[in-house]
């Protein structure tokens, strides 16, 4: 059986937590914020965790985990 590729998105727009949970940046924070207000920038800093269900399909795409 040959090995299986990761995708190359994945390696760079995730991480594995300690708990086998997947962390993502938040979205709409690279440009045309000046449109936004205080409140949606400030809430939208860092990381969040991705739900459940996107998970599985997310780990699908990269068969042996990531770094």
């Amino acid at each position: 059986m040959p090995k299986l590729k990761t995708k190359s998105g994945v390696k760079k727009r995730f991480k594995l937590t300690a708990t086998g949970k997947l962390k993502h940046g938040v979205a709409g924070k690279r440009h045309r914020l000046i449109s936004h207000n205080a409140k949606y920038i400030r809430q939208n800093r860092g990381t969040e965790v991705l739900s459940d269900a996107d998970t599985a399909r997310v780990k699908a795409w990269a068969p042996y985990g990531l770094k």
